[in-house]
C-alpha cells in the first residue's frame, strides 16, 4: 500500500477535530501535518504540528506539502470580531494555503466550505464562501472536492446559540418537500466524507447538503 501524507488547517475546529483523528487512525497515511495558531494538545507518532503565523505566508509556504490538503477553517463574526477579521479565516488563510499546495504539488484538496456559498450573494458569508469556493476551483490540483454542509451538528467546543437555534428550526424545515438539503449533518459525517472523496476523485466538485453522504 502506498503510503499517504496528509496537511491539515483548522484542525481545532468541529470537522478539523474529526479530520484530525480520523486521519491518524487512518492506515493509508503515515504522516499527518498540522498548521494552527497553536498546539492542537495531540499526541501522535504520524502527528506533525507547525505553529505558524497565516498573515505571513512566505514563512510557512513551503510547508505545505504532501499528498491531500485538507482545509476546515471558520469562525463567526462575533468570534472573529469584524467582518475584517473573518474574511482572513474564512478566505485569505485558506486560499493562501490551497495556492501554496498547488505550488507544491499537492494532488488532493478536500475544502469544507457551506450550504448556499455563492459569490455573487448579497449576504457577507455566503459571499465570501462563494468566493473561495471559485479560487481554489482555478487551482492546479488533480482532485478538488468542496462540501457544503447545512447547519453542522456536533460538540463545539464553545456555545454558538445561533447555531443551536438555526439546527432546530432546520430538523423542522427539513421535513417540508424540497428542503431535505437543509437537514443539519454530524461532522464527523462530514469529516468522513472528506477523506474518502479525496482518495477517490469522484466525479463532481461540489457537494451540497444531504449529497455528502453520497461520498461515504
Amino acid at each position: 500500500m502506498n503510503q499517504l501524507s496528509a496537511v491539515l488547517i483548522g484542525a481545532t475546529g468541529l470537522v478539523g477535530s474529526h479530520l484530525l483523528q480520523l486521519l491518524l487512525e487512518d492506515d493509508r497515511y503515515n504522516s499527518v501535518k498540522v498548521l494552527h495558531r497553536r498546539i492542537t494538545g495531540v499526541s501522535h507518532p504520524k502527528l506533525e504540528e507547525h505553529v505558524i503565523d497565516f498573515d505571513q505566508p512566505e514563512s510557512w509556504s513551503g510547508l505545505v506539502t504532501g499528498n491531500h490538503l485538507f482545509s476546515a477553517m471558520g469562525t463567526t463574526i462575533k468570534k472573529a470580531g469584524s467582518k475584517e477579521a473573518q474574511y482572513k479565516i474564512d478566505y485569505i488563510y485558506q486560499f493562501e494555503a490551497a495556492k501554496a499546495a498547488s505550488k507544491n504539488n499537492v494532488n488532493g484538496y478536500a475544502l469544507v466550505s457551506s450550504l448556499g456559498a455563492n459569490q455573487n450573494s448579497g449576504s457577507f458569508y455566503p459571499k465570501i464562501k462563494g468566493e473561495l469556493d471559485e479560487a481554489v476551483q482555478q487551482l492546479s490540483f488533480n482532485n478538488t472536492l468542496i462540501l457544503r454542509p447545512s447547519f453542522l451538528d456536533g460538540n463545539r467546543k464553545e456555545f454558538r446559540l445561533g447555531e443551536r437555534i438555526g439546527i432546530a428550526v432546520a430538523n423542522v424545515l427539513c421535513k417540508l418537500p424540497g428542503l431535505k438539503k437543509y437537514h443539519p449533518i454530524k461532522a464527523e459525517t462530514v469529516a468522513k466524507a472528506m477523506i474518502k472523496g479525496v482518495n477517490t476523485k469522484p466525479e463532481q466538485t461540489i457537494f451540497e447538503g444531504q449529497e455528502i453522504k453520497l461520498l461515504l
